[in-house]
């Protein structure tokens, strides 16, 4: 039996991931927060616009983790939290809350999970770090 070994998520790849969030927000005129952890939840990097609101800090942090622990774009987990969905607890079960709102992308290489990346946006934030995730593709 062989395992592979996949290269964990580095600071290069997440100054890439942060660099090419930021682009595609600024094309879309549109201040945010981004935030890269590795695959055990740890921060690798974080930058806010000076012009965005405080709290897109706090929850790019919280749409990257909860990308990163469901291993699902936080955008595709939206209705699993309303009443009556899978999750609906979820959000305050945990000391570490969760944040069900677009935003949060898995970070995977070779099939294997090895970060995540939030954005704090009003409105693009799921695609903004889609294109992020695609630049190191």
């Amino acid at each position: 039996m062989s395992s592979t070994t996949v290269t964990p998520l580095t600071i290069q790849d997440a100054e890439v991931l942060v660099a090419a969030a930021r682009r595609a927000a600024e094309a879309g005129d549109v201040t945010v927060s981004v935030t890269v952890l590795d695959a055990g939840g740890h921060l690798l990097a974080f930058q806010r616009d000076d012009r965005a609101v405080l709290i897109s800090g706090e929850t790019s942090t919280r749409k990257a983790y909860t990308a990163l622990q469901l291993d699902t774009s936080t955008a595709d987990l939206v209705d699993a939290v309303q009443p009556g969905g899978p999750f609906h607890t979820l959000p305050t079960a945990l000391d570490r809350p969760l944040l069900f709102i677009a935003g949060g992308v898995p970070v995977h290489r070779d099939g294997r999970l090895i970060g995540a990346i939030g954005v704090g946006a009003p409105e693009q934030d799921h695609a903004f770090a889609t294109a992020a995730v695609k630049a190191i593709a």
